[in-house]
């Protein structure tokens, strides 16, 4: 008996055997964060604000109506990957071009998956995210973000932040 099964096998071509030849018609993203925790207050974890003026198509995946929908709110550094991105690659490139860190040990990463439906988009009930984190450690006093890309940078504790105020999390 043949399995109705679908497999997370994508070829354009069908040539996945058991596998999908089209991605899922509700979206699937692949991500990186960067969870930084201060050297001196390891519970909290550096988040900003974006500089809505910043090029964050460029550094972040951030289309305008995205951007728009972010900006308010307290967002981990963070981008989708891209085409042909390897996620360690894509954390490297993100504290490159969102902190100016070259040189920053990451350890990582750590997978999630969710399915769920955006509150974005209403009717898109299966839209899938697969997410890489990356942990690493920065002396506080000693870093300055970048400001064309941040209104502000800040080591904050996320326990302390309400959830509504936090940007790019699983919706995105």
């Amino acid at each position: 008996m043949a399995t109705a099964r679908k497999f997370c096998a994508f070829s354009a071509d069908g040539r996945g055997g058991l596998g999908m030849d089209t991605i899922p018609p509700d979206g699937f993203c692949l991500s990186a964060f960067l969870i930084i925790r201060s050297e001196g207050r390891p519970n909290n974890v550096l988040m900003g604000h974006l500089n809505p003026d910043g090029p964050w198509d460029h550094v972040g995946a951030l289309d305008p109506s995205r951007l728009e929908a972010h900006r308010h709110g307290w967002m981990l550094p963070s981008s989708h990957l891209i085409y042909g991105e390897s996620p360690d690659e894509g954390a490297r490139r993100i504290a490159f071009e969102q902190l100016g860190l070259k040189n920053i040990g990451l350890e990582g990463p750590e997978v999630h998956s969710e399915v769920y439906e955006p509150r974005r988009f209403p009717g898109r009930k299966n839209h899938w995210d697969l997410e890489f984190l990356y942990y690493g450690f920065l002396d506080e006093r000693a870093f300055h973000a970048p400001e064309d890309i941040w209104l502000d940078v800040e080591f904050v504790d996320p326990s302390a932040v309400p959830t509504a105020q936090i940007a790019r999390s699983h919706e995105d």
